[in-house]
């Protein structure tokens, strides 16, 4: 279950903000988190973008409320348990989401998410009559979450990925 974003906009707007769904860290080995972490928050204090929280039962987790990941390592090299592999390329499975709410969407001009991506993932494609709306190239996006946070319409979201080949 995800927490509550309590972000400015949803205060200053008066709307709570969505459920962020709670995500992994970068680079962490599969089912590692609950099987090793002993919830010490070692990696909560030495992430500077401040992304990482404590999630469920204390496990960190990552939220793009605020900022994006700028896949720094400090989290991995914090660690004192043998949670991450810094090896991983991509360092996690993370899939893009652009919702209705999006702006675009309601004809209104907005770059934000494109502005915002370094990697160049979300391009806006020009259509006759319309304002152009977000597309995403999946395989230039890196799952940083910069977009997210960048979002003015809550738009956009993270989720993790479906690999191929994994039992349901």
């Amino acid at each position: 279950m995800g927490t509550v974003d309590h972000g400015r906009r949803g205060f200053l707007t008066g709307k709570p903000g969505k459920k962020m769904r709670d995500l992994p860290l970068p680079w962490l080995r599969e089912s590692a988190l609950e099987e090793l972490c002993t919830r010490c928050g070692d990696c909560i204090e030495v992430c500077p973008e401040a992304i990482i929280k404590p999630g469920a039962g204390g496990y960190p987790h990552v939220t793009f409320a605020l900022s994006g990941c700028t896949f720094c390592g400090e989290c991995a090299r914090a660690c004192p348990e043998d949670l991450f592999d810094l090896s991983l390329d991509p360092p996690w499975q993370l899939s893009l989401h652009i919702s209705d709410q999006c702006l675009t969407k309601m004809q209104v001009m907005c770059q934000s998410c494109r502005d915002a991506c370094e990697a160049s993932a979300i391009l806006f494609r020009p259509e006759i009559g319309r304002v152009a709306s977000p597309a995403l190239d999946a395989s230039l996006c890196t799952g940083c979450g910069a977009c997210v946070s960048s979002c003015p319409a809550n738009a956009i979201s993270l989720e993790r990925a479906e690999v191929q080949g994994a039992a349901p």
